[in-house]
């Protein structure tokens, strides 16, 4: 009988080879995807200093993130170990990326101070860490690529939210528990490392990021009991969401937080500490 291959790589990160379609539908697919999207476009825009620099995008998946700053004239690297995700992504952009240039490698985040040293003065960095097994290693990596004065468009999976929608679910033995993190097992994705706002305000402190700005992505749409089904109610929703995505204390139970980090021009990056 054949062993099934592991969901998870030799750092313990999760796999996503063979899942694309349902990758796809349940993370991108339906109002939730096209919500966060939307948020996005507005935010990055107002949250970053684009002047068209090139763009690492790190665990690009399908590729929407970094087709949205080549359709902004950015040159993105885009960098994805599931060799399913990065076919996907290159389709796609084939079709949207217009004249600007894209690269693509079939590489983990750990395997980017060997393939794409930089120093970036522009890395995204998008529901990557929540997959991963040491995502406060992955900071660390992420912060050493950029160059005095980059910027690093974290986001990431919110576990605090996570906590409040299990309750709302009435998982309370769970969300007691602090049971919260997925299994990475068979289809399901729920996510291994989500993390808490206090950790990544930690994490960048020790490493001597600055913390430039910070959003909830979808801090209403997750709790609707029914979601939207009409156009006028979906507009309705995404300006209450736009409205207080940066507002207290709304932002604190978007489903992912968004953040600007910026590695200061006259500090030198500290050596990393043990954990």
């Amino acid at each position: 009988m054949t062993t099934p291959a592991s969901p998870f790589s030799a750092h313990g990160d999760r796999h996503f080879d063979g899942l694309a379609d349902k990758f796809a539908a349940s993370l991108y697919g339906g109002a939730r995807g096209e919500l966060r999207l939307a948020l996005l476009d507005r935010l990055l825009p107002e949250m970053l200093a684009l002047e068209g620099q090139p763009v690492l995008d790190v665990g690009g998946g399908l590729g929407q993130l970094a087709a949205w700053f080549a359709g902004r004239g950015h040159p993105v690297t885009l960098a994805e170990p599931s060799a399913e995700m990065l076919a996907r992504a290159r389709e796609a952009l084939q079709e949207t990326s217009g004249e600007c240039e894209v690269t693509f490698l079939p590489v983990p985040l750990q395997a980017l101070p060997e393939q794409a040293p930089g120093p970036w003065s522009l890395i995204a960095c998008h529901a990557v860490l929540e997959w991963l097994g040491d995502p406060r290693g992955a900071l660390a990596t992420l912060a050493g690529l950029l160059a005095p004065g980059g910027q690093l468009s974290l986001m990431v999976f919110n576990r605090d939210a996570l906590r409040f929608s299990n309750v709302i679910k009435g998982n309370l033995e769970k969300a007691l528990a602090d049971r919260l993190e997925g299994k990475g097992l068979r289809r399901r994705l729920t996510p291994i490392s989500p993390l808490t706002h206090a950790q990544v305000m930690a994490w960048c402190d020790a490493l001597g990021l600055e913390v430039r700005a910070v959003a909830g992505v979808r801090v209403f749409h997750d709790y609707l009991r029914q979601p939207p089904e009409r156009d006028d109610e979906r507009d309705r929703l995404l300006e209450l969401e736009w409205r207080y995505c940066r507002a207290e204390p709304h932002w604190r139970l978007g489903r992912y937080l968004l953040y600007t980090l910026v590695r200061p021009d006259a500090s030198p990056f500290p050596a990393e500490e043990p954990l």
